[in-house]
């Protein structure tokens, strides 16, 4: 799995009301929750943000109450992946069963927004498009990009019944 996309830089302890404001957990809708993804931070973000594009933060990105509403969020506004120096660890699970990709690479402090990158989930090489340089993180390992092929967790246990069926 690759994808290529422009850098949405945001800071240490992205908590998920950032990420999308408890005032909108009234919908599960993916789109309705997509226009206010990041509104907190940048009101301006659902309108701005291109797809494939990705969300780089600092350390503890989606810390706060357990919600999958935030990759869910994240997710249908078009965003290809988050990269982190860290990940709140209710955020990691949530964002893998939702299939949204997300890595943790300890360079992620010296990206800025418009920077543009390639993101390799196999190998778990990040790209800058600019520079040429290569960073490295952990490749994401099969399953889990199993999971975000299939949508998430329960499209890819829908999947297996329908093929063991």
């Amino acid at each position: 799995m690759k994808i290529t996309g422009n850098v949405w830089k945001f800071g240490d302890d992205v908590d998920t009301d950032l990420i999308i404001p408890a005032r909108y957990l009234n919908t599960s809708d993916p789109k309705e929750l997509a226009k206010h993804c990041m509104e907190d931070a940048d009101s301006g973000f659902a309108g701005k943000v291109a797809e494939g594009d990705i969300i780089v933060a600092d350390k503890n990105f989606g810390c706060g109450s357990s919600r999958e509403h935030a990759p869910i969020a994240i997710k249908a506004a078009g965003l290809s992946c988050v990269i982190a120096k860290s990940f709140a660890r209710i955020f990691y699970r949530n964002a893998f069963n939702m299939g949204l990709p997300i890595l943790e690479c300890e360079d992620a402090g010296i990206f800025k927004t418009g920077d543009r990158f390639s993101v390799d989930f196999d190998t778990g090489e990040i790209i800058h498009i600019g520079t040429g340089k290569t960073y490295k993180t952990k490749a994401i390992p099969a399953f889990m990009q199993e999971l975000v092929r299939s949508g998430g967790l329960m499209k890819h246990i829908e999947k297996r019944i329908k093929n063991s069926a």
